[in-house]
């Protein structure tokens, strides 16, 4: 899938706020707030379900985020939502910085090591408290890479399909 194609995961509705259609709003956005200048926003409730919301308002409330959503004007209609991700196009993404990727960018390219060996696909990524770590599947096993640029990872090739890692393949 191109970029253009892809959706990225950056929040989720996870309460209640007031009695008027507020909901609370995690968001994975840096900063935070931003998540709000991306739209028009895709909710999934379950898979299957999506809902597009355009013209989404919110601010910062205590420790959190609430929107309110042009259409959804009570309690109960808010309820529905709780639980749905909050999906936005790649493309309304501003472009990475200089070595800097968007996860969503970096997964199905192809993995090979320094010496030529093919170890899989990025099926996906996840963060530690160290480091970023790649999940690389090549149908028989998965291997996890960090994905520490210059030490594991040599080179990305976005336009190419390929991530250059320094990895033995038994490992």
């Amino acid at each position: 899938m191109t970029a253009a194609g892809r959706r990225v995961l950056v929040g989720r509705i996870v309460g209640l706020y007031g009695v008027q259609g507020w909901l609370k709003i995690e968001s994975w956005t840096e900063p935070r707030i931003r998540i709000f200048d991306y739209q028009p926003w895709l909710l999934t409730a379950a898979p299957g379900v999506e809902t597009e919301v355009k013209g989404v308002k919110g601010r910062p409330q205590g420790k959190g985020l609430i929107a309110f959503m042009p259409d959804v004007t009570d309690r109960d209609q808010a309820a529905a939502l709780i639980g749905s991700d909050i999906y936005v196009a790649r493309e309304q993404l501003p472009p990475p910085g200089k070595d800097e990727y968007y996860w969503v960018d970096l997964e199905g390219l192809e993995v090979v090591t320094t010496e030529g060996v093919a170890l899989g696909r990025v099926t996906h990524l996840f963060a530690t408290g160290a480091n970023d770590v790649v999940v690389v599947r090549d149908g028989e096993r998965e291997r996890l890479v960090p994905f520490v640029q210059g030490s594991y990872v040599r080179s990305v090739d976005l336009s190419g399909g390929r991530m250059v890692v320094d990895w033995d393949p038994e490992f």
